[in-house]
């Protein structure tokens, strides 16, 4: 058996470019994983990907040319089947031996050959044999059968090839592009194995106008890359491409100067290196008169009409002066740089047109015009959504400020929605919201108006920003309870892989407002005051989507850090003020490290079981006769609660929980003393329920800040 290391290669026609590094990825990984698994190559082989526009390839280390035979031992059947009474074999059990492709000509010694074991409660026969390792050819074709069927292909296609046979006739062949190409090569021999109606050779093509050679032949697998590159024209390696794109933009800025820098934008990056085989980065300008219109306009029809990169100056502003990533090298780039310029002008007058038009009305003659759009089947039009925003954001901003904040959040309500109807969101709709401001700013509303209507989308997603100003985050959290609480009400709920409304996202929005923003708003009363805007149009599911939040609360937090334990304790209590989630945390995991805490966590649990089985027949009040206290240990617990209770409690509501639960800690004495004296079951009634009393004011007393149950093991 000798190792050499593999490259497999397919070479199709232009793959879709915002699927290429996944596709090139999936393929490397798969035809790795099934070698692996078939024992022609090891757990250290070394598996490369490779992706350009028109290939798909991998490059293994340490591939053998056959992998080594391996014993199996296989289950046949229970001895009770497979021998009669006189230990010969059975019909049945020489028929699966000989299925197996075992000598049965002498029945006795193929019993004899058998080994008996226990098998659970009965004894049975397994059959031990050698499995010939995969040869290379066979291991490889099953393997990059496997590869392509696996392809997370986002749309396939179906074209024909001739057949290759004494009648003439068409086959269909379905891939994600045509293929016209097959290499694979273990060391410098080709591995005979075939796919999509091609057989696999040693050479391929390269770059579609600069290749040096045409087909490259390649020497071997090692040489994939270097020879490619040499005589295709062509960088195979996804990464590599990307890295000298990435070099020759920071270049092409150097070369232009003044802090000029490319706009950052990780996926423009990489569908530019999908689009390239062999980059070459060249300096475009356009007119300095189109700088009038926002940039946001012009920067977003340059990324995503064009796929070029906007240069910004130190300040962050844009320059007239873009970037274009060529596939070609001309000495000469005067007809690539006219091109792009002549290409780009009339996407950005189509910009400044738009931007023209729309300022000739304001946002306010708009309004009329969302009564026209609908939003939904169940929740009506756009028009009747904002009055429903309106009204959530009033009562929000009623309790967050004066009148100045409710008049500001009602005139951004209102209107944050009215450039949906502007011919710049029409045509751009990932500028609502952006525009508004623009626009509102056009109008002289002032800014503190602008930037709410601007910003209330945000948080857009994870990481981005929070609205800047107050009357910002009060339309934001307005515009998403909208959302939440209507899709909530309708039964619209997202499912584990469908959230077309991006509840997710607009719970994990309002999470982040109400914490970073350290709102005084309670959850509850939050939720229930934003459904009578909806009036008879959705049903109350306010308690649904407080789970629902709460779970996005919870994975966020864990996500942060935290424990499932510590996340469990604080948000079993169902914490009101989202603001104060991470300070009771701190202290539940303070508290968790004391001595006392786990005796005190366990306690607390089994305080909550005989609770829970005692108001089965009735709520058991948290009020404690002193007279009625028999044993020394009930009165010393109810002696360390008169002390130390009100203590905990001015430290909990000074928001010191750390201090709190610290303060509790020493009641882990007195009730572990009370468990091991005092039968809390007393056939007294009045007894039983004052002692029933104590420990619900134990029970209360110690779950302020979390339910500390949760922290029993």
């Amino acid at each position: 058996m000798t190792t050499q290391n593999l490259l497999v290669e397919l070479f199709v026609e232009e793959l879709p470019p915002k699927a290429l590094q996944k596709l090139g990825d999936a393929f490397a990984t798969v035809l790795g994983d099934q070698l692996k698994a078939q024992g022609l190559a090891t757990a250290a082989s070394v598996v490369t990907p490779f992706a350009s526009p028109r290939r798909l390839a991998a490059h293994v280390t340490a591939m053998a040319d056959k992998a080594a035979d391996k014993a199996v031992q296989q289950k046949l059947m229970p001895v009770t089947v497979g021998l009669d009474k006189d230990g010969n074999a059975t019909p049945a059990l020489l028929k699966k031996l000989q299925a197996l492709g075992a000598d049965v000509s002498n029945p006795a010694a193929a019993v004899a050959a058998l080994k008996r074991a226990q098998d659970g409660k009965a004894e049975a026969l397994f059959y031990d044999s050698v499995v010939a390792g995969a040869t290379l050819a066979a291991g490889l074709q099953k393997a990059l059968d496997e590869a392509i069927a696996k392809l997370p292909i986002p749309k396939v296609m179906s074209y024909q090839l001739e057949t290759d046979c004494e009648l003439p006739g068409w086959t269909s062949v379905n891939f994600v592009r045509p293929a016209h190409g097959l290499v694979a090569l273990h060391g410098s021999t080709v591995v005979p194995v075939k796919a999509l109606g091609l057989t696999a050779g040693n050479s391929t093509t390269g770059h579609r106008f600069e290749a040096a050679v045409s087909p490259v032949v390649l020497a071997d697998a090692d040489s994939y890359a270097a020879t490619l590159k040499k005589d295709g024209a062509v960088i195979a390696s996804f990464a590599e491409r990307k890295a000298e794109i990435a070099r020759q933009l920071a270049a092409a800025a150097a070369k232009v100067g003044n802090g000029a820098r490319p706009i950052e934008d990780e996926a423009l990056l990489d569908e530019v290196t999908a689009l390239v085989e062999r980059p070459n980065v060249v300096i475009c300008q356009f007119e300095e008169q189109f700088l009038g219109v926002p940039q946001e306009c012009l920067i977003l029809t340059m990324k995503a009409n064009q796929k070029y990169f906007p240069l910004l100056d130190a300040a962050g502003k844009l320059t007239n002066k873009f970037l274009v990533v060529s596939n070609i090298s001309p000495e000469d780039t005067s007809f690539v740089t006219g091109g792009n310029e002549r290409v780009v002008r009339p996407r950005l007058a189509d910009a400044k047109f738009f931007f023209d038009q729309d300022r000739k009305k304001t946002l306010a003659s708009r309004v009329e015009g969302l009564g026209k759009v609908v939003y939904h089947n169940k929740l009506g039009t756009q028009g009747e959504r904002v009055e429903r925003v309106r009204a959530i954001a009033k009562a929000i901003a009623t309790r967050l400020g004066d009148a100045a904040l409710v008049a500001d959040a009602d005139l951004s309500a209102q209107l944050a929605k009215t450039d949906l109807v502007t011919d710049m969101v029409g045509e751009f709709p990932e500028l609502q919201g952006i525009m508004g401001g623009y626009y509102a700013l056009n109008d002289g509303l002032g800014e503190t108006v602008a930037h709410a209507i601007e910003d209330h989308y945000k948080p857009r997603f994870a990481g981005d920003a929070l609205p800047r100003n107050t009357a910002g985050v009060v339309v934001a959290l307005a515009d998403k309870l909208e959302t939440l609480v209507g899709m909530f009400g309708i039964g619209n709920l997202p499912t584990g892989d469908r959230d077309p409304f991006a509840l997710r996202r607009h719970a994990l929005g309002v999470i982040r407002m109400l914490v970073e923003k350290d709102l005084p708003l309670e959850m509850n009363a939050l939720l229930a005051g934003a459904v009578p805007a909806f009036g008879d149009k959705i049903t109350d599911a306010s308690a649904a989507l407080a789970d629902f939040i709460y779970d996005r609360l919870a994975g966020s937090l864990r996500e942060q850090g935290y424990s499932a334990q510590e996340v469990d304790a604080v948000l079993a209590l169902r914490p009101q003020r989202l603001a104060l989630v991470e300070k009771q945390l701190a202290a539940v995991r303070a508290f968790a490290a004391l001595p006392e805490s786990p005796a005190l966590a366990a306690a607390n649990k089994r305080v909550g079981n005989i609770l829970k089985k005692a108001e089965v027949e009735g709520p058991v009040d948290a009020h404690v006769n002193p007279e009625l206290l028999q044993e020394k240990a009930e009165q010393d617990l109810y002696a360390a609660l008169q002390r130390f209770v009100p203590e905990a409690n001015a430290q909990f509501d000074a928001g010191d929980y750390t201090a709190s639960l610290q303060t509790l800690a020493v009641l882990r004495a007195p009730v572990d003393a009370f468990f091991d004296d005092v039968m809390v079951n007393a056939e007294q009634l009045d007894v039983r329920m004052n002692r029933l009393g104590l420990l619900k004011m134990l029970h209360n007393a110690m779950n302020r800040v979390a339910d500390l149950s949760r922290l029993a093991v």
